[in-house]
């Protein structure tokens, strides 16, 4: 089955139900299924055929959600793109997926000026010509190994990559989310994460199967989010830690209305232990779970119990399985290269998994390094403890290894987080002579009284290993993430932040 099949049951099964709400605007499936019919017969009219792909530059508003669906009726693959890129690396995304048409908005006018693609303007009359054509009679006929979206990596450490997904991956993944996320008919989700992110894409059809309310959040903000829980009634939140760290951590958290919230989940990244007893607390959540994926293959694994046992990924979802194999940047490493339980190496996952795509857009070289075998190699470094559950402790690429020794950032963030003086840290490797890397940590202060002195004495007090501690501190007005909220490493490496203030231990 299509996905524009699915969104026409739904309409039609709950067409008086709230769909989608935006500022002013708010429509029910019933009203928003004639306006998706309209907008995917405007696209046909402009020549789109199914297989073609329609680039997004889009904020989360009523209208990207609409070109979503309207894409999925009409075989169209929609093609969302980061809309904070720059020129560059929107005129790369557009030649690499040979998209036709691309549609943006004011904010983003600067970056697709010279685009040789037709462009819409949704902030003109472009989508109100969109919405004034003839609807499509009928969903067109779309095999379910059609692709159905093209998702682009974050491009954390390079160029960014197009990761097609089929309407069957789609689907399996969104039933999937439904299932480990324990999702309920009906259930209000705000739309905070970005279109352009997997996670983003999932609340959206989740909510669209479900027949459920999605919340449009164009750009977030924790004092508006706060807001719209309280005003919509907010049951379901599935963000990354970052943005669960700004409301919990909002002047307002202690005064505003969450209790209609139930159901909380990150992905994305690790939530430092800190966070996570944070997050219960305010919460007190029914469900609270961490969910571990990615775009290429939706599901990896899921814990439903993370307050109890904080930093846990938990065991495979549906149909998936997974396995740690000898972490080594040498290619020939093969998946039957396990190590034992309990000891750390590159986390890998069977492409037997309903949910997982087929291979990255044009990029040969990147589907030998990834996938081998039947199994797609993560990249990311993880272990089994004695309960059979998985702990992701980092990316092959971030390991330091500091006077011979392995060191996992995320363990010293998790320490450094734990400190009151600290609202974010980040940290890295960086080149040492005599140690061959040392732990450097990058600190958003959340008290004036943080100082090297303090966070090492912290550290000494946590009891983190000795040559783990942090080298040197460095105190910046703000650690860089990218529009997803992911911590992007490269950035410290190049320098890409504002101090505040800096001091070299030498410990």
């Amino acid at each position: 089955m299509s996905l524009g099949q699915v969104f026409a049951d739904t309409a039609e099964s709950h067409g008086d139900a709230l769909a989608l709400s935006d500022g002013p605007v708010r429509l029910s499936y019933g009203d928003w299924h004639e306006q998706v019919a309209a907008v995917a017969g405007g696209l046909v009219s402009w020549g789109l055929q199914p297989g073609d792909r329609l680039m997004s530059l889009l904020t989360n508003r009523w209208e990207t959600a609409t070109l979503y669906w309207a894409c999925q009726m009409s075989g169209i693959v929609f093609t969302p793109f980061n809309w904070r890129a720059t020129s560059e690396e929107v005129a790369f995304a557009l030649a690499d997926s040979e998209a036709k048409v691309i549609v943006h908005e004011h904010s983003t006018e600067l970056q697709v000026a010279g685009s040789a693609a037709d462009r819409i303007n949704v902030d003109g009359a472009g989508f109100a010509r969109l919405l004034a054509n003839r609807p499509l009679s009928a969903q067109v006929s779309v095999a379910q190994e059609d692709t159905s979206l093209m998702l682009y990596t974050s491009g954390t450490t390079g160029r960014p990559k197009g990761v097609p997904r089929s309407h069957a991956a789609e689907l399996a993944a969104t039933r999937s989310a439904i299932v480990h996320l324990a999702y309920q008919p009906g259930e209000c989700q705000l739309g905070a994460m970005p279109l352009f992110h997997t996670m983003g894409i999932r609340q959206l059809l989740t909510s669209g199967l479900l027949g459920g309310h999605w919340a449009a959040m164009p750009q977030f903000d924790a004092g508006k989010a706060l807001a719209r829980i309280a005003a919509e009634r907010i049951s379901a939140l599935f963000l990354v830690p970052t943005l669960y760290h700004d409301i919990v951590s909002h002047p307002d958290i202690a005064t505003a209305d969450i209790s209609s919230v139930s159901n909380i989940s990150y992905a994305g990244m690790p939530m430092m232990g800190a966070l996570i007893e944070r997050c219960a607390e305010v919460f007190q959540p029914r469900h609270f779970q961490n969910f571990y994926g990615s775009s290429e293959v939706f599901t990896f694994t899921v814990c439903d119990h993370v307050a109890d046992k904080p930093g846990c990924a938990g065991t495979g979802g549906v149909r998936q399985t997974i396995r740690i194999v000898r972490a080594d940047a040498d290619p020939v490493v093969a998946p039957a290269e396990t190590v034992p339980q309990g000891e750390t190496g590159e986390i890998i996952s069977s492409m037997d998994s309903p949910e997982s795509f087929a291979g990255y857009w044009k990029r040969p070289d990147a589907d030998a390094k990834a996938i081998r075998d039947g199994w797609y190699f993560t990249g990311d470094l993880g272990y089994i403890d004695e309960d059979g559950e998985l702990y992701v402790v980092g990316r092959v690429d971030d390991m330091i290894i500091s006077g011979g020794e392995n060191i996992h950032p995320e363990e010293v963030e998790d320490v450094l987080t734990a400190s009151p003086l600290v609202g974010q840290a980040a940290v890295i490797g960086v080149a040492d002579e005599r140690w061959g890397e040392r732990v450097v940590a990058f600190i958003e202060p959340a008290d004036k009284g943080a100082t090297a002195l303090a966070l090492d004495g912290h550290c000494l007090d946590s009891g983190l290993a000795r040559f783990k501690r942090p080298r040197a501190y460095v105190f910046v007005a703000e650690i860089p993430r990218s529009g997803a909220g992911k911590l992007l490493r490269r950035h410290l490496r190049d320098g890409d932040y504002r101090v505040l203030d800096e001091y070299d231990n030498r410990l």
